[in-house]
């Protein structure tokens, strides 16, 4: 039979019983958390978006842990008491802790975060760091598996990585001996395994069990940051790349 949940069979701050695409948090003290992400609530709560309408300590807390401008659309402060269940589309949710660490994470991946924590903007697009104690929430296309460097991981199984440099692209032999008898010319090649993130030095990176990314909104919005300070020249040619591979979508 299927369990009938309260607040009092959700206890403190962890997956739904038997159910790994929720998460409930025992709010006690304000999150941060991605809009959309509330599926439902016990008690009493407020939820007031990072970008108007802040004031007193929220506003406070936002001045001070984040600094991210690309995301301030995408969160909320969530302030009050009860039991706070969110969910992402059916995928994983999983718990960690920092303490006193460093962890840059896909953006499209983070749900959620205790203020304990301080979100910064990664240079690598489409990813955001925390940095300092508490604990966040993050979704994945599966499970997570936890890998130490030196390793090299498909782009797209990337979630993220802790305490170890940012990591380099390789591209495989293959790959470039195409690209240089292409003329330089980057299309054509779609498997996606010529490309891969290498990883070294000490650390840990976490790696989710597919290789579908879950958005490339933040990568969008990232390189749409970057449009003012492109020339004339370089606009052609990313329009030119660009329709080259929407002509290899499938009609």
């Amino acid at each position: 039979m299927t369990a009938i949940h309260n607040p009092s069979t959700l206890g403190a701050s962890d997956n739904i019983p038997d159910n790994s695409y929720a998460f409930c948090i025992d709010l006690t003290a304000p999150w941060f958390i991605r809009k959309g992400a509330m599926i439902a609530y016990y008690g009493q709560m407020q939820f007031q978006a990072l970008t108007h309408g802040l004031h007193g300590a929220a506003l406070h807390m936002v001045a001070n842990q984040f600094s991210a401008p690309l995301y301030m659309g995408d969160y909320a402060v969530a302030e009050g008491f009860g039991k706070l269940i969110i969910g992402d589309r059916g995928y994983d949710i999983n718990s960690y802790d920092l303490d006193d660490g460093n962890l840059t994470i896909r953006a499209s991946n983070l749900l959620a975060f205790e203020p304990g924590l301080a979100l910064n903007q990664s240079i690598v697009p489409g990813f955001l760091t925390l940095i300092g104690t508490g604990k966040f929430l993050a979704s994945s296309n599966g499970p997570v598996m936890f890998a130490e460097p030196p390793l090299r991981i498909d782009p797209e199984a990337l979630v993220g990585w802790a305490d170890c440099p940012s990591p380099s692209h390789h591209y495989d032999q293959g790959w470039i001996s195409n690209f240089l008898a292409a003329g330089a010319h980057m299309m054509g090649i779609n498997s996606g395994e010529e490309r891969q993130f290498d990883f070294t030095g000490a650390g840990t990176v976490l790696i989710q069990s597919s290789e579908k990314v879950l958005s490339d909104t933040h990568v969008v919005r990232s390189i749409e940051g970057q449009i003012h300070g492109i020339t004339p020249t370089g606009l052609q040619r990313l329009n030119g790349v660009i329709a080259a591979k929407l002509a290899e979508q499938p009609r």
